[in-house]
């Protein structure tokens, strides 16, 4: 009978021990499923940040587009761009600029000659001249919902295309998301072709 007694009493134990592992493991299941799940939301964060940078800097590199294909526009002689202005407020404030942004992904933009900021800030405004972008923060200080600062653009030109039919021009654009760290850098090559056209006539 004492036998009897001693393997019941191992077999309880074994059942206990049993247990803890299994608790353990459970354990173990849940937090690394919490962890999963907490790291897959900032993972779809990032993606939507990085979405709206890109698609404010898309909005700029179009407008600076829509800008020199403009009537007359093309034509003005480029200057040496050393400040920043703000394109939504007049057309009149862009310029083409002369001296090229030695590189665009080193932000912000510093003008070769002057070493001070420069670029052209743009952003679309609706009809009652309100912007459809808003810029500023919420009452926590969060930009959530708001972009971190106005996207911006930078037009140099590079010179006569080589089939000769036109001026080429490299178009610079910048967009953030709701911080500065999450930004997008775009460039284009734009080609404005002249009015008269040599196409070899006899």
């Amino acid at each position: 009978m004492s036998r009897h007694l001693n393997t019941r009493t191992r077999q309880r134990g074994l059942a206990l021990v049993s247990s803890l592992l299994l608790l353990l493991v459970v354990t173990m299941l849940a937090l690394a499923m919490f962890r999963s799940m907490g790291l897959a939301e900032k993972i779809s964060g990032n993606v939507r940040e990085k979405q709206r940078a890109l698609h404010a800097a898309v909005v700029a590199e179009q407008y600076a587009e829509w800008w020199l294909s403009n009537t007359g526009n093309s034509s003005q002689a480029p200057v040496v761009c050393n400040a920043t202005a703000n394109a939504y407020q007049s057309t009149v404030e862009v310029l083409i600029c002369s001296n090229a942004l030695v590189n665009p992904q080193s932000l912000p933009w510093i003008g070769t000659i002057s070493g001070t900021p420069v670029g052209f800030n743009y952003y679309p405004t609706s009809t009652n001249l309100t912007t459809t972008m808003n810029f500023a923060a919420d009452s926590n200080g969060s930009y959530s919902n708001a972009y971190f600062t106005y996207p911006a653009f930078y037009i140099s030109y590079v010179g006569i295309a080589a089939d000769g039919g036109g001026s080429v021009y490299k178009v610079d654009a910048v967009g953030y998301g709701g911080s500065a760290l999450s930004v997008a850098v775009v460039e284009s090559t734009y080609e404005i072709g002249s009015g008269v056209n040599n196409l070899g006539g006899l």
